[in-house]
């Protein structure tokens, strides 16, 4: 697919996803395609969030999650950063992230799917935080200055980009000296057959172009950042998409040695110097 077309694939479905939400208060789950009650989506987007942060956000903030990962309980927030999310969606990770850093700083969310941004306002109204900005735009430009942001976050949603290069590149520009790159992703693990991993990515992340680890590490150092790391927070095994994977017309149990513990959701850390 060219980079026109997965950008247009990824906004009608992520699109789809905030209707449903709006809708009928269910979400789409990541590699079924069909609208599923909260909770439904194990193993890759359920149970990512406590019940204390749950609390603290919208339902429907909740129910238009699609991510693998929770960035803002691993990125150490502080009072008074300024945070980007990328790909934000319906806002969960920009509203608890703008508790996190308090009246004296700042959440932005970047969406370009236009439902996404409609009903990550609405649950900005419906949470009463104020220190909380969404923008319309797409994370390869980021409609910000350079050196503005504390931490750029993000919740499996780079995966789904077809110019990684120039997401990290941006993420670096808009980065303050110090600034911190802390995304939750798919990520790959070691040599995996190119049918086997087109479906396995289909049933993680939908339009997933998941990087490999040490393509990720390398791809963050060529745009410039230090201390980059990967830290595995939940790995996914075959038997966990045995349906999927049979109506594709894969063999699971023959399947499942060449890619069990090679899918995770990673938590990718980075620092600008």
């Amino acid at each position: 697919m060219t980079t026109a077309n997965v950008k247009e694939v990824v906004r009608q479905r992520y699109g789809q996803a905030a209707l449903q939400v709006l809708e009928g208060g269910k979400s789409s789950c990541c590699g079924t395609g069909k609208a599923q009650p909260l909770g439904a989506c194990d193993p890759i987007t359920a149970n990512l969030y406590d019940s204390g942060q749950a609390s603290e956000i919208p339902e429907e903030a909740l129910l238009a999650s699609l991510g693998c990962g929770n960035p803002t309980a691993l990125a150490e927030l502080k009072p008074g950063e300024v945070v980007l999310d990328l790909g934000s969606g319906g806002g969960i990770d920009v509203l608890l992230s703008a508790r996190r850093v308090g009246p004296s700083g700042k959440a932005y969310g970047l969406d370009m799917t236009d439902e996404m941004l409609a009903l990550a306002e609405e649950n900005k109204e419906k949470s009463g935080v104020k220190n909380v900005e969404f923008l319309r735009g797409e994370m390869e430009n980021i409609p910000l200055p350079d050196n503005s942001v504390d931490v750029v976050i993000s919740n499996c949603v780079i995966n789904l980009s077809a110019d990684k290069d120039k997401v990290l590149r941006e993420a670096f520009r808009v980065l303050k000296p110090g600034g911190r790159f802390a995304v939750s992703d798919v990520v790959t693990r070691g040599e995996i057959p190119p049918d086997i991993r087109r479906s396995i990515e289909l049933w993680v992340g939908c339009i997933a172009g998941a990087l490999d680890e040490n393509d990720y590490l390398s791809r963050l150092r060529a745009a410039g950042f230090t201390d980059a790391g990967i830290e595995p927070t939940r790995v996914y095994e075959t038997s966990q998409a045995r349906e999927f994977l049979t109506e594709k017309g894969l063999d699971v149990d023959r399947v499942a040695p060449l890619v069990d513990g090679k899918f995770f959701s990673g938590f990718v850390r980075a620092r600008k110097p």
